[in-house]
């Protein structure tokens, strides 16, 4: 492992990933050194502001640390991490409402430990990276929710129309650190890495991963990528002629298994579940036995995956086709968000007010436009037009939509709608070398 300055990021993260690659066996060291390099941090700090996230337990923003000196901040952590006397602080607790009526945790780091969890990530993830199964989506280099999305449906459509929908119970939240300490030892025999992961990990409890933390995703990868590769392994030892008799995909903590519907392999079903019951106990993560159910698609039942419903149609031609399409909660979500969004700035202009309304209409838009919903997104462009027509009409002080004062090209192209609705079918990148 080279460790002199010369070597930059970009290529110190191909390297490792190289001799990861070639041998899964290899422990690496000497990593501390480039994760308190100046190049790391600077990195690590443009792609945590990137995710503009809100300020940590400190209340130190963005603005503030560039106003005051961004280059002073990162010498600052630079120090730290070189004399050892960085500490990490508590996260910001923050509940998000769930569709359910119920309230996700999630955990906001400090931009300080933000950057240092990101520079963590930067040097390590490379190694496990190379580990990590095709099957296993979230929050990696040339693979998306969309990905995992196409994937399941082509699963389907091939005929594996049992579905096992897992639901695993606060997976984050029970994370056990030496489970999850000893995974990492296999790679990585770097102790001041391993003791710098290990007080982040402490800071905020003695069992968990904070959803929210930079570098929380990485570990929940690492942790279940046993789970990954033993599905991996069913999927190549039970296919037959080269079909294959079971689909696997998993966005963080969110798996769905899918297996051929023939009686023959209905054993699968049963197998499926117990093996993966067994794993995930030894992991000290349990399934929620009450929300995970099986679904069988041939029989017009529906199941949710990545805020996508999925259903296994008859066209008028006979020919079967899987239709996914925003799940219902999920299009309330946006309607609901809309309306907060103009509550939020009545007192804009119009124009103004719209500047606010377009990155939620593009989101939402650039998420689910590569399902099955030509006919839902015209219903959406025409209630948020009579919105925004609602909207400037009561600043007016007048009733109606001003169908008759504003024709659609003045509100797309004068104010500034977003007006993007087409669907796009979405082609899974290839895989890496």
């Amino acid at each position: 492992m080279r460790t002199g300055a010369a070597i930059k990021l970009q290529d110190l993260r191909a390297s490792i990933y190289e001799m990861a690659k070639s041998k899964s066996t290899k422990k690496f060291w000497g990593m501390y050194c480039h994760i308190c390099k100046k190049e790391t941090l600077l990195q690590a700090y443009k792609l945590s502001k990137k995710n503009n996230g809100s300020a940590g337990i400190d209340g130190i923003s963005f603005e503030q640390i560039e106003k005051a000196g961004l280059d002073e901040f990162l010498e600052g952590i630079k120090a730290e991490l070189e004399d050892e006397t960085y500490k990490p602080s508590r996260n910001r607790k923050v509940e998000i409402p769930k569709p359910n009526g119920k309230k996700r945790l999630l955990g906001i780091p400090t931009i300080k430990d933000r950057v240092v969890q990101g520079a963590i990530a930067l040097v390590i993830e490379p190694i496990f990276e190379a580990d990590f199964s095709e099957h296993s989506y979230a929050y990696r280099k040339n693979k998306s929710a969309h990905d995992a999305v196409v994937y399941v449906a082509k699963g389907i459509a091939s005929g594996k129309t049992k579905v096992i929908d897992v639901d695993l119970t606060a997976y984050f939240d029970n994370v056990n650190h030496q489970i999850l300490m000893k995974k990492l030892s296999r790679r990585i025999s770097d102790p001041k890495v391993m003791n710098l992961i290990g007080r982040i990990l402490k800071s905020n409890g003695k069992v968990g991963v904070p959803q929210g933390g930079v570098i929380s995703t990485l570990m929940s990868n690492i942790y279940l990528n046993g789970i990954d590769k033993m599905f991996e392994r069913a999927i190549r030892e039970t296919a037959r002629r080269g079909y294959e008799q079971i689909a696997y995909a998993r966005f963080a903590d969110d798996i769905v298994i899918a297996i051929n519907g023939h009686p023959a392999v209905s054993w699968l079903i049963d197998k499926s579940i117990r093996r993966l019951k067994e794993e995930l106990e030894k992991l000290k993560v349990t399934i929620n036995m009450e929300k995970t159910k099986i679904v069988d698609v041939s029989k017009d039942e529906t199941f949710t995956f990545l805020g996508f419903e999925y259903r296994k149609i008859i066209m008028h031609s006979g020919k079967k086709m899987v239709l996914i399409r925003p799940h219902k909660s999920k299009v309330q979500k946006y309607v609901t968000r809309i309306k907060e969004v103009m509550d939020e700035h009545q007192n804009l202009k119009v124009q103004d007010m719209i500047k606010h309304l377009n990155p939620v209409i593009r989101g939402w838009l650039n998420y689910y436009r590569i399902g099955h919903c030509s006919e839902l997104f015209g219903y959406l462009r025409q209630w948020t037009e009579k919105k925004v027509r609602r909207f400037q009409r009561k600043k007016q002080n007048r009733f109606g939509y001003g169908w008759k004062e504003w024709s659609s090209e003045t509100i797309y192209a004068e104010w500034g709608l977003f007006n993007d609705y087409s669907i796009r079918y979405h082609e899974a990148k290839a895989k890496a070398g």
